[in-house]
């Protein structure tokens, strides 16, 4: 619906994820043996990056001994060359250092095809470090389909990497949008309202459900924006407008610490640093891009 909306950041990275070599033995064992191989070294579920700034991704050789014997899990291939996440435990680095990604991200570090790289690479280090045991016997699972799957040798049942739907929207009124400041939230960040889908709801159901919950407001016309894979654990963000003809705020208490209306200037205004009591979400996370969006007009329905 909304054909100029700015694409999110960790979208579209330039691996080919090669999901048709998974379950071929002999390719995942020659991709092994490929020279041009590459693993990206993560310490617990920090990346290692390099460069002056910390902004490049610290690739390394299969036979480099930081990541020598590690847990690879297979991303795909970069121009036919393999690439891994390697998961490590407290380990040091020769060069560069092991970043917490979410800051790096948010803090303006890194960004690009870097980023989204490591977004999935990021999803997948913390799905296997938090399901290494099956969830129907209880017995330790294996890793197989080069990381893309857990089989358990006791039930034979089989697991998959999964992704949390989440949605986050900018709910909007004559011209005004609703920005709000969660309780979890660093001081005085404001941000657009999101919440987890629960079972058995479509986006729109959730849009209307997390808006009435966490700020008391009725929902008109809802529409799809666009939607981001968030590593931090493993979420899919799901980008919506809304529409309401609310004008009253009813807050959930315990979610959300306040809530304000904007306008347009007004959204500019807090990007541009003139609000000592608020600041907004970085462009990095799908909130930003939706409110960058609404003030430049690709998005909106007033």
């Amino acid at each position: 619906m909304f054909e100029k909306a700015t694409r999110p950041a960790l979208t579209w990275a330039s691996l080919d994820r090669a999901a048709h070599l998974r379950e071929d033995r002999d390719a995942l064992i020659a991709l092994r043996a490929d020279p041009r191989a590459r693993a990206l070294p993560f310490r617990k579920r920090d990346p290692l990056l390099v460069g002056e700034d910390l902004g490049t991704l610290g690739w390394r050789r299969l036979d480099d001994p930081l990541v020598a014997g590690a847990e690879l899990i297979f991303l795909g291939l970069a121009q036919g060359a393999p690439r891994y996440a390697a998961s490590l435990g407290e380990v040091e680095p020769p060069e560069g250092d092991f970043v917490e990604m979410r800051a790096s991200l948010l803090g303006g570090a890194f960004g690009g095809d870097d980023a989204a790289i490591a977004s999935s690479a990021l999803a997948l280090v913390n799905w296997h470090r938090t399901h290494g045991h099956c969830a129907r016997c209880g017995e330790k699972t294996a890793m197989t389909q080069g990381g893309w799957r857990r089989d358990c040798p006791a039930c034979e049942g089989v697991h998959f990497p999964r992704t949390d739907p989440v949605v986050i929207m900018l709910i909007e009124r004559d011209g005004l949008c609703a920005i709000a400041r969660n309780v979890n939230f660093p001081e005085n960040l404001y941000s657009c309202i999101a919440g987890f889908v629960e079972p058995g709801e479509c986006i729109e159901e959730a849009v209307a459900r997390e808006t009435r919950e966490e700020l008391g407001l009725s929902t008109g016309r809802i529409a799809y924006v666009s939607s981001q894979p968030w590593p931090f654990p493993m979420s899919l963000m799901m980008g919506c407008i809304a529409e309401t003809t609310d004008t009253d705020f009813t807050l959930e208490e315990a979610e959300i610490a306040d809530a304000r209306w904007l306008s347009r200037a007004d959204v500019k205004r807090l990007f541009d640093g003139g609000w000592d009591d608020m600041a907004p979400p970085r462009k990095a996370a799908i909130a930003g891009t939706l409110l960058h969006d609404w003030v430049d007009g690709k998005i909106g329905w007033t």
